[in-house]
């Protein structure tokens, strides 16, 4: 793609490395076929090559943000399939990030707009804040349906309630910082991840975590002033505070290597994952130390599953003939490019394993999309659920807290894949099917 760029404009470094992805793109349109904005809207400009097109001429132009670009990019859920699908390697993901604080810099959204990004980047990203949310929703949650009207604002808060679960689970072991010793012969020492949004909504999985990797002779550290990704800001165009949440969390990381080295930082919220293993692009700019430092903690990131896989996963139980669906989050598949090691881990632990039609396409989570977006949410929701349920499973697993809890539902248990792992290895089962028909086995 020819781009326009001045001399000038070039100087800026972000602008350099738009021009660079933009001039990769040889607009061939394969990436529609596999957008869900696209698919679910048949819109151009709801595709990522209408959204490039929308981007390069705002940023050629040096212009504000429009009503019309913000519209088509606020849809996108950055699900990053196009860059799985694109034979050009256009480095979407980068540009649309850039587009994203462009809009938020220049552009004045409507009030309940802000007030809204606002109030989501002022609580999620802090545990005990969201706790303290989401309790007042669980009493607001009978009267989501009584809302009424149209209008986004109202949809918004139906979609929030909507979301909120009926219980809250009591604070779990990642809650505070500490270290959780080797079970016999110390084989590794890794960080994990304890974040934000996941220690609130089902700390069952950090403690499937911590058992596993323990009983497995790895010794797992909370660090102490780790706290949220950055990646709900992120998305949101917030640049500063993605910087300041990428800095805090690479200083304490790299402290936790000083004192007793890290041979992995481990994430279990695939979403947090693709973020951390860009935190070597996101802290390029900053002191050469901290770029260095960023770096470094990008290239420990791992998933769960990569690091199960690599350190020799076996199963001690016998799996009790259970057949679980696997749903693959975008950001596991396309943000981090891990598509076999859940599946070979799930096989592994005994379980027959089915997967979905479009296993590529998003259910409608990514992040905070399903409530900013609830119309689209919720196609694509009903969409990939039909897909998972067409499958007979008697369960879907998935290794995202944002796709557990988007495609929850009474008829078929959510579970992350390590609680799975973590069963089949000596742990209890899961408590959403612990009543089931041979769970104990």
């Amino acid at each position: 793609m020819q781009t326009n760029f001045t001399a000038e404009q070039l100087r800026d470094p972000e602008i350099a490395v738009a021009n660079k992805i933009l001039r990769t793109c040889v607009h061939c349109g394969m990436c529609t076929a596999t957008c869900p904005t696209f698919v679910t809207l048949g819109d151009e400009l709801d595709s990522p090559r209408g959204r490039i097109y929308l981007i390069k001429d705002m940023l050629e132009g040096n212009e504000n943000a429009t009503e019309d670009v913000v519209t088509h990019v606020d849809r996108c859920l950055s699900c990053l399939a196009c860059m799985t699908t694109c034979p050009s390697g256009v480095d979407y993901m980068h540009l649309v990030d850039h587009a994203r604080v462009h809009i938020n810099e220049t552009y004045r959204r409507p009030w309940h707009d802000r007030a809204m990004r606002a109030i989501l980047a002022a609580i999620l990203p802090y545990p005990k804040r969201m706790r303290a949310a989401l309790q007042l929703a669980r009493l607001a949650k009978p009267f989501a349906g009584l809302l009424p009207g149209q209008h986004m604002l109202t949809k918004r808060l139906r979609a929030m309630l909507d979301l909120a679960p009926a219980h809250l689970p009591a604070p779990g072991l990642a809650e505070q910082p500490g270290v959780h010793r080797a079970v016999g012969e110390r084989r590794g020492r890794v960080a994990l991840l304890a974040g934000c949004a996941q220690q609130v909504l089902d700390t069952q999985i950090h403690e499937a975590t911590i058992r596993l990797l323990t009983r497995m002779g790895i010794e797992v550290v909370i660090a102490r002033n780790v706290g949220c990704c950055g990646a709900l800001v992120h998305h949101m165009g917030r640049h500063d505070e993605t910087i300041e949440a990428a800095t805090r969390n690479t200083e304490a990381w790299m402290a936790e290597c000083a004192d007793g080295g890290l041979d992995g930082i481990i994430v279990n919220t695939s979403g947090c994952g693709t973020v951390i293993k860009d935190y070597g692009f996101l802290l390029r700019q900053a002191s050469p130390k901290l770029a260095e430092d960023g770096a470094r903690i990008s290239s420990l990131a791992m998933d769960i599953t990569e690091y199960l896989l690599k350190i020799g996963y076996a199963p001690t139980r016998t799996a009790p003939g259970m057949t679980v669906a696997y749903h693959a989050a975008c950001s596991l598949q396309h943000g981090q490019k891990i598509t076999d090691a859940p599946k070979i881990l799930l096989r592994k632990a005994g379980f027959k394993l089915v997967e979905p039609k479009d296993p590529h396409l998003c259910c409608g989570s990514a992040g905070t999309y399903n409530i900013m977006q609830p119309d689209i949410a919720s196609n694509l929701r009903q969409r990939k659920l039909k897909t998972l349920q067409a499958t007979s499973p008697d369960m879907i697993a998935a290794g995202n807290i944002g796709c557990l809890t988007q495609l929850n539902t009474a008829a078929i248990p959510t579970i992350h894949t390590v609680q799975l792992l973590d069963w089949m290895a000596g742990g209890p089962a899961p408590a959403a099917i612990e009543n089931m028909a041979g769970a104990g086995a």
